[in-house]
């Protein structure tokens, strides 16, 4: 109740008191009104409950609220969104927390009572899939809480169309999302600001796929940087602006060029309407500065450049902006061999180079260093003339041949081939060493092509041209080493790097299967020289036809002198270097078979028979035992002055060749002869 007589006391006019407490308590009286307080139900004034306050004022960062209790409530200043948007006297919903604190005063809080009546507000005015605008609060879990009139939640997700790298770059800005779910029973709301950007992107694509059209000059926004390029939004939908279109100079990496949120002039290369895909370009607005490249850089002609990137088959050189030559490696020195360019070149070098080649089509220019300087190629034919002896060291061997570095920078080919002329060289390793220094010939020298040809063994007198011819004469008989044995014969070395074939057929008298069973490799065994090509390189050996000569000297030391050898064969073994006179050679004529006796034959019945001979050649001087008859026989030949016990017969000769010289004994008979040999009387040489 009011006291009446108080304010009087305090000079208070009643009728003045009387407007204040009405206007406080409303159109009711005083008395009325106050006595509506007291009688108000408990139940309005439980904790949890909004009620309706009126600002008192404000006492230091609170503001005092009235609603109704015997004791005003105190709410922090800083609930409201601005401190000053509230007068004395102003209604306001609030929270009712607790009846009383420690200090006395009623817990009102009207951010919860404004949160509790903005959920109501949007479940009853909201649905999902309608938009809202809201100011992003800050960052939690999973994505960002956004202030509608009540917090929501904006996953991470659906903050944008492509995930931002932080989304904290979005506090503190308003936004507009699609709810995507109201949960009343949590009083959850899920939005989503993808989703709405997306929806308004498809209406905005539809229209603006219809506008575009190639060459056309646009305005977009960059919206994401990749190392490949840039995405740019025309307004609606998203063009790929690569780096090669971003600059006709060299871009490292698009941000070089532009920024994320930068607003760009791009020009329309390609437009790919079902798949949605646009292309644009940067450099396509500026002019292009190959344009009139050949008019500025004719070939020969000498200028300077940076060197802007080395790969390991060249150095890029940048000439201008959008103009780059490429200097490749062979082009950097006349003699020198480079294998990567960073041993002369580093980026940032500055360099003379001359043009080589210009393609305006394919843009590309060909420099060269090594024209700026004089090519030695071109005196090289001047310095090294063919046959020239010279001086140089084993640069590299390879499985052909080994390179000789005649002079700095200047190699030469040593070939295999002519590395020895009578050793077969499968590998350089086998004469040279890397590093070596060798004296050489000079065969060769092609100064188109830049290559120098060396020979070794031109070092001496090719042993074929006489040496060969004058050691080794057919008829003699030698002594050599088994090196190597294979299915058609035996390789016998006479002597270093000198071998001869010693064929399976002039292994022994049988018929030889497999030449392991004659002969191993290492074992020294005496062969006979059946002939000498010089122009093939090969000698011709006989293992069975040197045992035909041993038998004929066992035969001579018994008692049984053997006929002086004719022919002048000059090898071991031989009784006589006198040659036949043909000048002065008249042979006897030979009597015809049928007239030969029986007791005429002069048969060897040491030696064995021969089978499948074909033919039998008997040289001017042999005696009537060498010609042998027998059953297709091949080839049998003999030559004048050998001995009869030399010639044994075997099946299946192909080929069995004599120096002349042999005496008339080296021809037998074999068993069934078709026709016996007639006698040839041996001349005698004047």
């Amino acid at each position: 109740m009011v006291d009446q007589n108080l304010l009087k006391d305090l000079d208070l006019d009643g009728p003045g008191i009387d407007v204040e407490l009405d206007t406080f308590f409303g159109d009711a009286s005083s008395e009325s009104a106050i006595g509506s307080l007291l009688e108000r139900p408990d139940e309005e004034y439980k904790p949890g409950t909004i009620l309706t306050g009126r600002i008192v004022g404000r006492a230091g960062d609170d503001v005092v609220i009235d609603v109704g209790l015997k004791s005003e409530g105190l709410i922090p200043v800083n609930e409201w969104d601005d401190g000053a948007s509230f007068d004395t006297n102003d209604e306001v919903q609030v929270w009712l927390e607790n009846l009383e604190s420690d200090s006395g005063h009623i817990v009102l809080s009207k951010r919860k009572a404004d949160r509790l009546l903005n959920w109501q507000r949007i479940v009853e005015t909201k649905n999902e899939g309608d938009v809202v605008e809201g100011r992003v609060m800050r960052r939690i879990k999973g994505g960002l809480l956004v202030d509608i009139g009540y917090p929501v939640f904006l996953p991470a997700s659906q903050v944008d169309i492509r995930r931002p790298g932080d989304i904290g770059a979005f506090i503190g800005k308003d936004i507009r999302a699609i709810i995507l779910k109201i949960d009343t029973e949590r009083r959850n709301i899920v939005v989503s600001r993808r989703k709405l950007i997306d929806e308004e992107r498809t209406a905005a694509k539809e229209a603006l796929m219809s506008e575009l059209e190639v060459g056309q000059t646009r305005k977009g926004q960059v919206k994401n940087i990749a190392d490949f390029g840039a995405f740019v939004d025309l307004g609606g939908i998203d063009g790929l602006l690569h780096i090669t279109d971003m600059s006709w100079d060299r871009v490292g990496h698009p941000s070089e060029v532009v920024q994320i949120d930068e607003e760009i002039e791009i020009k329309i290369l390609n437009i790919d309407r079902e798949k949605e895909k646009i292309a644009l370009g940067l450099k396509q607005l500026r002019p292009n500065p190959w344009d009139e490249v050949e008019q500025r850089y004719p070939s020969g002609t000498k200028l300077k450049g940076e060197v802007v990137n080395i790969m390991n088959y060249g150095a890029f050189l940048k000439l201008e902006a959008g103009v780059e030559g490429l200097v490749h490696i062979s082009e950097m020195s006349w003699t020198r061999r480079i294998n990567h360019p960073t041993e002369i070149l580093s980026i940032g070098d500055v360099i003379d180079v001359i043009v080589v080649d210009v393609n305006k089509d394919k843009q590309e220019i060909s420099l060269g260093i090594k024209q700026t300087l004089d090519n030695p190629w071109e005196h090289v034919a001047e310095r090294y003339p063919t046959n020239t002896r010279i001086a140089g060291r084993v640069r590299n061997l390879t499985n052909y041949g080994a390179f000789v570095e005649v002079e700095e920078g200047i190699d030469g080919l040593l070939h295999v081939s002519d590395m020895s002329w009578t050793k077969k060289v499968n590998h350089p390793s086998e004469m040279l060493k890397k590093g070596e220094m060798i004296d050489c010939v000079v065969l060769n020298v092609d100064q188109q092509k830049q290559r120098i040809a060396l020979g070794l063994k031109q070092l001496h007198e090719d042993p074929w041209a006489r040496a060969v011819l004058e050691n080794y004469i057919p008829g003699q008989i030698v002594e050599g080493t088994v090196t190597k044995i294979t299915n058609f014969g035996v390789f016998v070395e006479l002597e270093e790097d000198l071998e001869g074939l010693l064929h399976v057929s002039e292994l022994a008298d049988h018929k030889v299967e497999d030449p392991h069973s004659e002969v191993k490799i290492g074992e020294r065994i005496q062969v006979k020289i059946l002939r000498v090509d010089p122009d093939e390189r090969k000698i011709g050996l006989s293992k069975k036809r040197a045992e035909w000569s041993a038998e004929q000297d066992a035969e001579s030391e018994v008692g049984t002198k053997p006929k002086e050898r004719r022919g002048g064969l000059h090898g071991a073994g031989e009784e006589t270097t006198d040659r036949i006179d043909m000048s002065t050679y008249s042979p006897k004529p030979i009597a015809p078979a049928s007239m030969i006796e029986a007791s005429e034959k002069v048969s060897d019945p040491a030696a064995p028979a021969v089978e499948n001979d074909t033919k039998a050649e008997t040289s001017v001087g042999d005696t009537a035992s060498e010609k042998p008859a027998g059953e297709n026989d091949t080839e049998a030949e003999a030559s004048a002055g050998d001995t009869a016990s030399e010639k044994p017969s075997g099946k299946n000769d192909t080929e069995a060749e004599a120096s002349v010289g042999d005496t008339a004994s080296e021809a037998s008979s074999g068993g069934s002869d078709a026709d016996d040999a007639a006698t040839v009387d041996t001349p005698t040489a004047e």
